[in-house]
Parts: structure tokens; C-alpha cells; sequence
């Protein structure tokens, strides 16, 4: 795995549970609101933290956090992701994932092998806006195939956009609620500080 970061504590990313949270490095969108471009562009990586730092951190901790949230950049392009998984899941943690829902294949690995508790996955734009958002051009099924995983899992899970006022619309995010129609689903205002960093404002969720 190619970890770019680490937040050590957190009560707000993993719903109900003190959780750490690791970034892996590497993206396969361009978004251009993304607020961590340092985990998206080669050029901007740093050195990779070591993933037996990362080991040593968790079992220091085991029996204070209860959650590990592995986040990015887009986690799932990277292919030793379920043997990384299955050795959290083994130190007694849950494990929260955060994609973009492009790899289907390997949710439902990682689904079928057990090694997920929740689900949180973007929604970028109206699916016939994808390519605007993100900056490349790729079959918006896969989406629908990765939400439906999702949905038959049995998890918890979210869907959620980012609400850049520059790029979407409020009839983007209409449309939006009526494709989630019936499921988990946040919006998020992205909104601009110093450094060019985002502040992620929850507008509202829907049950």
C-alpha cells in the first residue's frame, strides 16, 4: 500500500466510533475542488509512510480506537487493499472505506471476504456530468453497479457530493437526491480557506 497520511484520532469520520484515519495515495479522477491534491498528483507525493509504522501505530492503540477509515486519493485502485483490510480487521478494528465507486470488482472482493463494516461513497455529479467533474471519461454504469453492491450488502453505508457552487448546480443536486432516492445520502458545501484547502459544511442528510 502506498499511504500518504495519517490522522491518529477522530470521533467524526467513522459514525459512532473513535476512529484513525489513513490516506492512501493515488486517484484515477481530477476533481477540481478536491482538497487533498497532495494524495491525487505524483508530483506533489511525498515519501510513503511505511506500512509497518502503520501496523505498529494500530497495535499501540488497540482497545482505545475502535475504527480505522481507509480514505484517499481512491483507495481501491490499490490491489494488495484486501490483504491490508484483512490484517486491520485481524487487530479487532472495523474498517469504514471511502471510494468513488469506479472499481466495483473490488468491493465486491472486499464485501464477499467480509473485511468491510461501512461504506461511504462519493457521488460526484449527475452521472451525465461525470466527465465535467472529474476530468476523465469512463462508463457511469459502473457506479450503478458499485451503488448496488452497496445497497445488497447488509452494511452501513453513505452516498455523498460535494457541493462545489463553481461546477454543480442546485437542479445537479436535485437530481442527485432523486438517483439516491430512498437511500443514505449527504451533501457537503465545499467551501474555500487559506491555502486553497476546503471546509466540508453538511448542508443536510437524508435517512
Amino acid at each position: 500500500m502506498k499511504i500518504g497520511g495519517l490522522i491518529k484520532f477522530t470521533l467524526i469520520d467513522f459514525p459512532g466510533r473513535p476512529a484513525a484515519v489513513i490516506f492512501t495515495q493515488g486517484c484515477n479522477f481530477r476533481c477540481r475542488y478536491c482538497h487533498n491534491p497532495e494524495l491525487v498528483y505524483p508530483h506533489l507525493f511525498t515519501e510513503p509512510v511505511a506500512e509497518g509504522e502503520i501496523d505498529a501505530f494500530l497495535k499501540r492503540r488497540q482497545g482505545t480506537l475502535e475504527g480505522v477509515v481507509v480514505s484517499g486519493g481512491e483507495p481501491t485502485l490499490h490491489d494488495d487493499l484486501p490483504a491490508f483490510l484483512k490484517k486491520i480487521k485481524s487487530m479487532g478494528y472495523a474498517v469504514k472505506l471511502d471510494t468513488n465507486g469506479t472499481r466495483p470488482e473490488m468491493l465486491k472482493k472486499l464485501i464477499g471476504e467480509h473485511l468491510l463494516d461501512y461504506i461511504a461513497m462519493d457521488l460526484k455529479a449527475p452521472l451525465e456530468k461525470y466527465a465535467l467533474i472529474t476530468g476523465v471519461e469512463f462508463n457511469p454504469a459502473v457506479l450503478r453497479e458499485s451503488m448496488d453492491l452497496i445497497c445488497q450488502s447488509g452494511l452501513a453505508y453513505e452516498f455523498r457530493t460535494t457541493y462545489d457552487k463553481e461546477v454543480l448546480t442546485d437542479a445537479d443536486i436535485a437530481a442527485l437526491s432523486k438517483l439516491v432516492e430512498g437511500k443514505k445520502y449527504r451533501v457537503q458545501e465545499c467551501l474555500p480557506v487559506a491555502k486553497e484547502k476546503a471546509v466540508l459544511k453538511v448542508l443536510h442528510q437524508e435517512i
